[in-house]
């Protein structure tokens, strides 16, 4: 067994050949450092990404459920027409009335209409119909007024609520509770102001004039057809696989479905979401470290090709070193070490601009990737890719001075 001070003294040979060509050295790891600061740079934009998309996804709530019509596969449309699936007040009075995992449920339809104020007219404005448990389910409040109540769900009151981009578009009164708008033709009363959602999760600034109205006066707006989807919130987040089963079973039964049909519907919840967005983002670090690693096998390749050289270069210094005892072992592990050095210092080299470049990104305004650094984990594959690389690489230049004579080596000039 070899001295452990016999590798110390091989590491610190290395890193002087490395510092006595440091050229040669820096264009010999240039492929380990692109792979590996290619490599980190990705992985700490995705962490970042990553960071704060599941911080919007707790800010919804882990109790969160959402209900679409859907279509089952496989199945011809005609046996299932849009009539058949689409989701129907009823069925959310069914779910409110029979669910006892659920707290809250809302019907919500969307649609845009042309808004008039006093002062201005807006074309396309967002307008949905929810029920007053919109806003726990949302977790968005009202900031001034009051919510809808239940009479006004009940007695279809022409009452609205507004967002404060839709008071700065339509330029109301800066305490606007009380004033009428004209809603698609009708004329409704402001009785609130809900609170803005300042980001989205998409990322993109879509952020809008937003009116709300009693689900049943939306109704009226629509076609015989239209789309509607149900929010739901669990007791508690404990609770949603619950509230997932109960709305399935009470869907069913109020639809008529026998154990052998299909669902017509779809119930989600929100670590349905995040369990798919985290394969997603899995998958695009795995195709991303894919195609970086052709950067790593490139550096390997110039690895093998400058121990080589050094190789013949240092033909006669491997004859002295046989000649005075040098085992084959020794000297296949001396050139190891040297490959194995090189390309250590290349990824920490690697890491450090990747760090550079998350830090970077973090720094760029509206880039919402504040989060984005460098995980420990990522830090230690890059090390252990670097060294894996010396070692593959360099085995068959080792291997190569191993195996000289040292008589022919000794004559070499």
């Amino acid at each position: 067994m070899l001295n452990p001070l016999f590798y110390y003294e091989n590491v610190v040979l290395a890193l002087r050949q490395i510092w006595a060509n440091k050229l040669r050295s820096i264009l010999t790891a240039l492929g380990i450092i692109v792979g590996v600061a290619s490599t980190t740079a990705v992985i700490a934009a995705l962490t970042g990404l990553k960071t704060k998309v599941l911080a919007e996804f707790e800010t919804f709530g882990a109790a969160r459920l959402y209900v679409w019509p859907s279509r089952p596969e496989g199945v011809p449309r005609n046996l299932f027409p849009w009539e058949k699936i689409r989701l129907k007040a009823p069925e959310a009075f069914a779910l409110r009335d029979q669910c006892t995992s659920l707290k809250g449920l809302t019907p919500i339809s969307e649609t845009s209409l042309s808004v008039q104020s006093e002062a201005e007219t807006l074309e396309g404005v967002s307008v949905s119909g929810i029920w007053p448990a919109w806003h726990a389910t949302e977790n968005r409040q009202v900031i001034m007024g009051r919510p809808f109540s239940q009479l006004d769900i009940d007695n279809a009151r022409q009452v609205c609520l507004v967002n404060d981009l839709a008071v700065r578009d339509l330029q109301l009164p800066a305490d606007p509770v009380g004033t009428h708008l004209i809603i698609g033709g009708r004329r409704f009363l402001i009785v609130g102001v809900v609170e803005t959602i300042t980001e989205r999760m998409t990322g993109f600034n879509t952020i809008s004039a937003e009116l709300f109205i009693p689900h049943p006066l939306m109704e009226k707006f629509m076609d015989r057809d239209f789309f509607m989807r149900f929010v739901a919130l669990a007791n508690s987040p404990a609770e949603a696989d619950d509230a997932r089963a109960e709305i399935t079973r009470v869907l069913r039964k109020v639809r008529g479905l026998t154990p052998g049909d299909p669902d017509t519907f779809r119930v989600q919840a929100i670590d349905q979401f995040i369990d798919q967005f985290k394969s997603i983002a899995s998958g695009i670090t795995a195709v991303a470290g894919g195609i970086v690693g052709i950067s790593l096998l490139v550096g390997g390749i110039g690895i093998m090709n400058i121990m080589l050289v050094s190789v013949s270069e240092r033909t006669r210094e491997i004859g002295l070193r046989k000649a005075v005892g040098a085992t084959p072992t020794a000297i296949l592990l001396q050139f190891l070490l040297e490959a194995v050095t090189l390309c250590l210092v290349g990824g920490l080299v690697g890491v450090l601009i990747g760090q550079g470049f998350a830090f970077a990104v973090s720094q760029i305004p509206g880039a919402k990737l504040e989060n984005a650094s460098v995980p420990a984990w990522a830090v230690a594959l890059a090390f252990v890719f670097s060294a894996g690389v010396g070692v593959v690489f360099g085995m068959f230049p080792a291997i190569k001075a191993s195996r000289l004579d040292p008589i022919e080596a000794l004559r070499h000039e």
